[in-house]
Formats: structure tokens, sequence, C-alpha cells
């Protein structure tokens, strides 16, 4: 509610203040009725797609607000949410007590997925668009380019036995397309960004087979880097030392013990 930015209060649930610090005076009040909790705000950005944005009206963003604190079972809760018009995208911010009027907290496990489908389902009864209809336009728009790149991918693996992210990514480079690495929250290599021909897309948008772990499952590794991997989950790329996320060091880790138990039987038929 910065007073630089245009706003417009669209709900305000069992409250009366008219500024920031009364309201957080009243959602205090009824917070102090609970000692255990101490992350007791929610918060929620409901942002419609920027077509649908530009035909909203007040009401409408009123019931989109609505709704969804409905499917998220958050009705009977002091609760304000305003809408910010300043930019080409309209969106909502929404903020409600985790402290009802008996103490009791909100259940706040896997709030982020619940949230998520709690929007889709709202859009779709109010015949809006999602931010995953958004997603599968796009990815359809750009099958071709998804295409080339997949064809290109596996071609690199098909000329050579590739043992290292470097080697791969200096063999996709030469058929120019530019792998970038996708670092997490966490500070870890969750997978790789594709750029080509002017798009940018992470790899499992253009085919599953292009997530990282999955690329890891079609190289053969050298025993050092897999000792790297096993004992300190990290990996090095382009002279960077990239820890790995735990899903995609226990990928590589599988897929190393794989091979190796393969060659052994490999030898003992032969012997």
């Amino acid at each position: 509610m910065k007073q630089e930015k245009e706003f417009e209060v669209i709900l305000k649930e069992f409250l009366s203040g008219d500024n920031p610090s009364e309201i957080a005076e009243e959602f205090r009040l009824v917070q102090e009725q609970n000692q255990r909790c101490t992350k007791n705000t929610l918060s929620f950005v409901l942002s419609p797609t920027i077509e649908d944005g530009k035909g909203l009206d007040t009401e409408d963003l009123k019931e989109i607000t609505k709704r969804f604190m409905e499917a998220m079972q958050l009705q009977d809760r002091q609760a304000i949410a305003f809408v910010h018009r300043n930019r080409e995208h309209t969106h909502i911010h929404l903020y409600v007590n985790r402290i009802d009027f008996h103490g009791k907290a909100y259940k706040d496990n896997y709030i982020g997925k619940r949230s998520q489908l709690a929007a889709e389902k709202v859009a779709r009864d109010m015949g809006l668009s999602t931010a995953r209809d958004i997603q599968e336009l796009k990815l359809e728009e750009l099958k071709g380019i998804r295409s080339e790149i997949k064809a290109i991918h596996d071609k690199v693996f098909a000329k050579s036995s590739i043992r290292s992210f470097d080697t791969y990514i200096a063999q996709m480079q030469q058929k120019e397309v530019h792998i970038e690495p996708y670092i997490n929250k966490q500070g870890a290599l969750q997978g790789f960004r594709f750029q080509y021909k002017g798009h940018d897309l992470k790899g499992s948008a253009v085919h599953r087979s292009l997530s990282a772990g999955n690329i890891a499952k079609q190289m053969n590794l050298g025993s050092l880097e897999v000792q790297r991997i096993k004992k300190d989950r990290t990996i090095l790329i382009s002279g960077k030392t990239l820890s790995l996320s735990p899903n995609l060091a226990t990928t590589i880790v599988k897929k190393a013990l794989k091979l190796a138990l393969k060659k052994v039987r490999s030898a003992s038929i032969e012997l």
C-alpha cells in the first residue's frame, strides 16, 4: 500500500482501519490469541493474464478474491485485498490473518500447491485463462523450435559417447544451441535453459528427455566425476563447481552404478 503505487482496496473483511499501521494492529490483536504461531499472516498475489486483466472491473476482481478465499477455506477471517493497475499486468495482493477468531491457526502445509490449484479453479469457473493455458499455448506455438533443438540433441548423442556436461554443452554450441545452467533458490543446479534462434526455453519445456536428470542418464560420465558427485554432490561445468540438487545427484550416481554393473556382467560373459 505504498503511496507511490496506484492501488484500490477491493475487499476488507472484519477490519476498520484505513492505513497499514491500523490494519496491522487489528491483525495483531487477533493473533495474540495464539502465542505458538509466529508466521501468522498469509500473503497471496492473484494475477489474471494481461489480456484478461484489461477487461476486469472492480467487482470482477472482488469476485475473484472472494472465490479464491472460499476455495482455500479462508472465510470468516480478517482479510484485505487491493489491486495494482500501475503496470500493464493487473494483479491483486491479498493478506489474510492466519489466526481465526477462536485463536486457531490455519494449516499451511502444501499451501503453495493448494493456492495454485485454487487459483486455477477460480479462473476456469469464471471463464478466465490460467498460467497453464498460456504456457501450453506458448509451447504449441514453439513446436517447430522445440523439435529442432531435440533433433540437434539427438544427433549430438548419436555422434559420440558424451562423458561430461562440458562436452555436451560445447557440442550443442557448435550447432548454435547455447545452454545455460539453471540454479535454483537453494543454489543448486536444477536443470538447463536452451537458447536457440532468439528463444529461451528450459530443458523440460523442450522435451522431457532434455531435463537435467534425463540428459545425465544418456551420458557416460567418467569415474572421477561420478566419485565427486557421490562424495560432495557437486559437478564441474565451465570451470565452475556447482552444487547438485539431491534428486539430480542421486540420478547420476544410479546411472553410473548401472553402467558399472553392465560392464562387470559383460566381462563375466566373455570369461
